[in-house]
């Protein structure tokens, strides 16, 4: 979950891009980001895949007006709002787009092709079917920052009493490339997005950074079956939270507008 989500940077250029403070052309190249290529297939009135820049003009002109994203897990369908086909689609996904205005989604299959040490992903989106209705269990950008910041308290008060903090030089070369990354400028958010959701994702990246490092830290001080279980309470409600927050960031051009309309 540390990585940015595909539908992450679908929906924020997305969205973006039809609200016309970004080109086509700026808004497919960020899309893709490091993959080799995205194409969007199932689109009503195409028989075949198509690109990017043609597929966003399209749920456009579909009466799509933004882009929500979803990243589900089991038994929690955050962002998600049927019908049970879709759903179950996005949960073997981890993750999908919903449009606003139009009642479409995308749900990325991602293949992997090259040789070995250059191998590369090609990404096609599925446009299928979604219910028009609230999407399930997204909080306030409000509501997800004080929410984020007591699960980092409490999550590092109950991993160092397990004595399963990150350490390590693994961990410590995890911590170094994200705030290089930090560092060098990237873009959190594309243009239009506000400062407060800039905020808040950076935060659920911390968070989740924690949450992969503590269950990539081997064992810790965590010797039994319990310790382990212990580990594991304390983590998912964290994790959770960071996906929520997430969503909410991504989310949260599409809720003011929506807001603003009522």
């Amino acid at each position: 979950m540390l990585s940015e989500p595909r539908s992450g940077r679908l929906a924020a250029w997305g969205n973006a891009l039809l609200a016309g403070l970004v080109s086509p052309d700026d808004a497919a190249l960020a899309i893709v980001g490091e993959d080799a290529v995205h194409r969007v297939e199932g689109l009503p009135g195409e028989s075949a895949p198509v690109g990017l820049t043609l597929a966003l003009g399209r749920l456009r002109t579909l009466g799509a007006t933004g882009l929500r994203v979803a990243l589900p897990a089991p038994g929690h369908p955050l962002g998600l709002s049927g019908p049970p086909e879709f759903n179950a689609r996005a949960l073997e996904a981890e993750e999908a787009v919903v449009c606003f205005g139009a009642a479409f989604g995308l749900v990325p299959e991602v293949y992997e092709a090259g040789p070995t040490g250059d191998v590369h992903a090609e990404v096609v989106w599925q446009v299928l079917p979604v219910r028009e209705a609230p999407p399930a269990d997204v909080p306030s950008l409000g509501e997800a920052e004080r929410e984020l910041a007591e699960a980092l308290r409490e999550a590092t008060e109950v991993l160092s009493k397990l004595d399963v903090a990150a350490s390590g030089p693994v961990a410590e070369a995890a911590i170094d490339a994200y705030r290089a990354r930090s560092e060098h400028g990237r873009e959190v958010l594309a243009p239009g997005y506000p400062p407060r959701a800039v905020r808040v994702l950076e935060l659920a990246r911390r968070v989740a950074l924690l949450v992969s490092l503590a269950y990539g830290n081997g064992h810790g001080g965590a010797v039994s079956a319990g310790e382990m279980a212990a580990r594991a309470e304390a983590l998912r409600p964290v994790e959770r939270t960071a996906r929520r927050a997430q969503v909410a960031a991504y989310n949260s051009i599409v809720e003011e507008r929506e807001r603003g309309a009522r």
